[in-house]
């Protein structure tokens, strides 16, 4: 073999080896894919545990410091013109150098800071009272009537009942630990029993409105589609779930 058929067929080979790498490259990298990583759905990552894939920002590094930059309107505190309370903190009556009696001394200026914050939570009971008489002809009983959603002779409010279903289904927080935490904050210990009733009452006041979401979900054009992932036969299958 003469030297250019030599170098011939090693360009060849450099060439080849070259192809190959790439796609062995491009082979690894769709067998990486996942949701996270592509737009391939959930559902199609099955069931194992997924590596975590550590990425590096394309950015570049800015030249703006972090945080607020020039001339963006802030949203800072900034004092109201009548506060909810006044307190007056005592002025020393000795002139703390040379020692001089200033009861007498006109104030010069006033120095005012505000502090915002809540007030101390705590549970307050409502006491509602009917007076009952008793007719002096016919012997009958007369008395006043208590408020519709005032039914037991002890209960719990509205306000608290709605602070209970709100933290529950709207930031997930279960009834064992819903139950601690409003005993934390309000020394209102509401077993979760009782939150879960709560619960069955919220669904039969939002019922109507339940209803009329759902005719209206029925009678539109388009309806909203959902591909559940499931395991059948040790690979995952998609069902696609939707509302006629």
């Amino acid at each position: 073999m003469s030297p250019e058929e030599k170098d011939k067929k090693i360009k060849k080979l450099e060439g080849e080896n070259k192809a190959l790498r790439e796609r062995i490259a491009e082979l690894e990298r769709r067998l990486g894919l996942n949701s996270e990583t592509s737009s391939k759905p959930p559902s199609s990552d099955g069931f194992r545990k997924k590596d975590k894939v550590r990425t590096k920002s394309l950015r570049e590094k800015g030249k703006r410091p972090s945080g607020g930059q020039f001339g963006h309107k802030g949203q800072t505190l900034e004092q109201v013109l009548e506060p909810d309370e006044l307190i007056e903190h005592p002025t020393p009556c000795l002139c703390g150098k040379c020692g001089f009696n200033v009861r007498a001394v006109p104030v010069e200026k006033i120095i005012k800071r505000q502090v915002f914050d809540i007030p101390a939570p705590r549970i307050i009971v409502t006491q509602h009272q009917v007076a009952v008489k008793k007719c002096p002809k016919c012997n009958s009983s007369i008395q006043g009537k208590f408020p519709e959603l005032v039914k037991a002779p002890v209960q719990y409010g509205a306000r608290i009942k709605a602070v209970s279903a709100y933290l529950h289904h709207q930031h997930f927080i279960p009834e064992d630990r819903l139950s601690d935490l409003l005993s934390d904050l309000f020394d209102c210990r509401i077993n979760p029993g009782t939150i879960a009733n709560t619960t069955k009452v919220l669904a039969q006041v939002i019922k109507p409105a339940v209803a009329l979401i759902s005719s209206e979900v029925l009678s539109a054009p388009v309806k909203h589609l959902d591909e559940t992932g499931f395991r059948i036969c040790g690979k995952t299958a998609l069902v696609t779930c939707i509302f006629n």
